[in-house]
């Protein structure tokens, strides 16, 4: 199977398993008793009804209507597809819905219309729109586009936006700005060419203009050449661009230009095309999959070169998503009653002026970048950056104001900002980062336990996509069988029976290594042999040896026998008395902690104490703040042994650790109320701060409560990570799940990536 159809079979499997497609829809009320639904529907329902009847703009408040966005085609120009259909579009803008909802917290429903009349589309959005909060236009072919944006932006009272259209003109005139900047020199001086004359080249050439850029410095063309006053082909919108320069083609308008806007097709720019255009040329080769000319292959014909895609593998992608979620975040945050060329301007110079602002650490170790600076190869933010949804979203809702079209202004900016850095809490984020920072330098993974389907599955996944190099450990024949039976393929995949007679010499020479390690502690060469024909001491070995940089195991085997072949080859850190264990689970609040799950089955106060503080180093590496609870069954009560085991370690912390955030004993359920621990415990150093890390006082409470958790939550779970080893290594849960299985490698790439430094 080839590459190519390798990817098809995996995209049809991901949108047509349980539940189908990429989006839901949930309560957000209580709902379990007979009170909640009468309150919910009938005879409750009738009151905000009545009030919204009274007061249409009080449907904000007691509807969803406010925080809810209608992405809406006819499928007529569909990604690089074009005129698929509504039904054939549907996946598209599910997924259009699925960045609405991560990147910004806005709820979607995609609304796909059987009409082409632009007209009729037009009546039936009208009728339909009293629902959302917004509209989002997507996917609609030109010139239809414009008049059904046009329309709509003037007869609705609502944000309406064809994001084809704008999305990239405001993240590619951010981008311009700065590469202006850059190459010193001004925009209203420079000679832009766009290649492409569709919606979104329309809508980039008339933003470009709005930042500063003339009108008569543009050169546009469409896939007849040049638009030019001899050509009477043009639509209206393309009337607005001709030029009365004596030119046809795309190589006569690069001679003398300063900067490319590439919105056409692939390969249609030349390295002879580059070189005739002026010093520090800026090529914004946009097209997709496939840019107008080769990154590489522009980098190599002129060094002086300002570059940007649309692909994230290479410097400078004019990604939309840096813009439509933050844009309409904004928009409905102050019930804005359109999207306005002043609230596309603010969202263009956020963005812009987000790019010269230093970098935060989050953002470089999602790229495995030590530096990351304002610069040739970063002209825009990358969309990974945190900051976006306050910089760009408050800088909208400030222009809506403003601008007059803000019908509920923000009175304090500061809590305004705050709301929105808490929306990023609300989606798995932290994940997406480790897995990018992962594929930016992949390592060689072991994984013992390769002959069962959820470990095969989950090193394919995490091997297709760029994460690591896999070791597969079992009998080769039943891996291969395995593999056949499962239609799964994985690129130069690395399998290792330990038992097989060829690995006779490998045993050996690691058999000598585990004998001098351990020849002190019992050890005779025979049992290290035979240890060594077993898979854990066997990945182990591998890594102890550097033959690979992490290992993996468990899965079908208890928690201490797989503990016990890490320590034995790999052995603690030196700076680590005890090895711990910590939970991540990824929660509607955030990430939170949970350490010991795994390990230390009755801590002393110094190892709650040592405990908490590596966790709290493990954290902050990942670029969170740790806030840590110590946990016990009493609240600063002092009574029992375990309270006061805790205690003692909360003391010594906050001797030794002033300024670590961190208390103690508590209970669990005071964490999660402010007001609550607020009101009994106003003394404690966690008020104001919701702990995100949670020491548990032995093993039983912390790896039932993870057990119950991992077992009722839907969010993702990475863990347990061991904490303590000399080389990364960690144990499976029993029978763990695809997911969480690549959840776990993930982090131990990031951690080789460390310890390869």
């Amino acid at each position: 199977m080839d590459k190519e159809e390798k990817f098809r079979k995996e995209a049809l499997e991901y949108h047509s398993r349980e539940r189908k497609g990429k989006i839901e829809v949930i309560p957000t009320k209580a709902y379990a008793s007979q009170k909640d639904l009468s309150l919910a529907y009938s005879p409750g329902v009738a009151e905000p009804c009545k009030e919204i009847e009274r007061d249409e703009t009080q449907v904000y408040n007691y509807t969803a209507k406010g925080n809810l966005v209608a992405v809406i085609t006819n499928g007529t120009a569909v990604l690089g597809l074009g005129d698929i259909g509504p039904l054939a579009s549907k996946p598209v803008m599910e997924g259009k819905g699925v960045l609405f909802k991560i990147f910004a917290d806005i709820d979607v429903f995609d609304i796909e219309v059987n009409e082409k009349d632009p007209d009729k589309f037009v009546e039936i959005v009208k009728a339909i729109s009293p629902t959302f909060g917004g509209i989002n236009l997507e996917d609609i072919k030109a010139p239809e586009a414009f008049y059904i944006e046009k329309r709509l932006k003037e007869e609705l009272n609502i944000p309406v936006m064809h994001d084809d259209q704008h999305g990239t003109a405001i993240i590619s005139a951010a981008a311009l700005m700065n590469a202006v900047e850059i190459a010193k020199k001004k925009l209203a001086d420079v000679k832009i060419v766009i290649n492409g004359a569709g919606a979104a080249a329309i809508s980039c050439a008339k933003l470009y203009v709005g930042v500063g850029a003339k009108l008569e410095n543009i050169i546009m063309l469409d896939s007849k050449g040049v638009i030019t006053r001899d050509r009477n082909d043009l639509t209206e919108e393309k009337l607005e661009f001709i030029t009365d320069a004596k030119i046809s083609t795309l190589e006569e308008a690069m001679v003398g230009a300063d900067v490319f806007i590439g919105l056409s097709k692939g390969n249609v720019v030349s390295p002879q095309m580059l070189l005739t255009m002026t010093n520090d040329p800026i090529v914004f080769a946009m097209a997709n999959p496939t840019p107008e000319i080769d990154y590489n292959l522009a980098i190599e014909t002129r060094e002086d070169i300002i570059f940007a895609t649309g692909r994230s593998d290479f410097p400078n992608q004019v990604n939309n998503v840096l813009g439509f979620p933050f844009i309409f975040r904004g928009a409905l945050d102050v019930q804005a009653t359109e999207i306005n060329e002043e609230m596309k301007l603010a969202a263009v110079k956020a963005l812009a002026e987000l790019a010269k602002e230093p970098v935060p650490e989050m953002v470089m170790m999602a790229y495995d970048e030590k530096k990351i600076s304002f610069g040739k190869n970063y002209i825009i933010p990358k969309p990974f950056d945190s900051r976006l949804i306050s910089k760009v979203s408050l800088a909208v809702a400030k222009a809506a104001m403003e601008s007059g079209v803000a019908t509920k202004p923000i009175t304090n900016f500061a809590k305004y900002e705050e709301k929105l850095i808490q929306r990023l809490g609300k989606q798995d984020k932290y994940i997406r980062l480790f897995q990018n920072k992962a594929k930016a330098n992949p390592k060689k993974v072991v994984f013992c336990n390769g002959d069962e389907y959820n470990v095969l599955k989950a090193a394919q996944i995490a091997s297709d996509e760029g994460y690591l190099f896999p070791v597969l450990l079992g009998e080769k024949h039943r891996i291969e069988k395995l593999m056949e039976e499962n239609d799964i393929s994985i690129n130069n995949v690395e399998i290792i029976d330990p038992k097989a007679s060829e690995s006779e010499e490998k045993i050996e020479q690691f058999a000598k290594i585990l004998w001098d390690k351990r020849n002190r502690k019992g050890v005779t060469m025979q049992t290290a042999i035979k240890n060594l024909k077993s898979r854990e001491y066997f990945g182990a070995m591998m890594v102890e040896t550097g033959e690979a940089d992490a290992v993996l195991s468990g899965f079908n085997r208890d928690y201490s026998s797989s503990l016990k072949s890490m320590l034995e080859v790999i052995g603690k850190h030196k700076t680590a008395e005890k090895v711990s264990g910590m939970v991540l689970i990824m929660t509607e609040n955030g990430p939170l902690f949970f350490a010991d799950t795994a390990v230390i089955k009755d801590p002393t106060w110094e190892d709650l104490a040592r405990t908490a503080t590596t966790v709290a180093l493990t954290v902050r590496g990942l670029g969170i703040t740790p806030k840590i609870a110590m946990l016990s069954y009493e609240s600063f009560s002092n009574k029992s042994e375990i309270s006061k085991k805790v205690r003692k370690a909360v003391d010594y912390l906050h001797e030794h650790y002033p300024k670590l955030i961190v208390d103690g004993e508590v209970q669990p359920d005071f964490l999660f109320d402010q007001e609550l621990m607020q009101k009994y415990f106003p003394f404690s150093k966690l008020n104001g701060d919701s702990a995100n890390v949670f020491i548990f006082p032995d093993l039983t409470s912390g790896h039932l409560t993870y057990k119950m958790i991992r077992g009722l939550n839907k969010s993702q779970t990475v863990g347990p990570i061991l904490l303590g080893l000399n080389k990364p290594a960690h144990i499976m849960q029993m029978r763990a799940s695809i997911e969480e299985i690549v959840n776990l490698a993930t982090v131990a790439v990031l951690e080789a990536q460390l310890y390869s430094r």
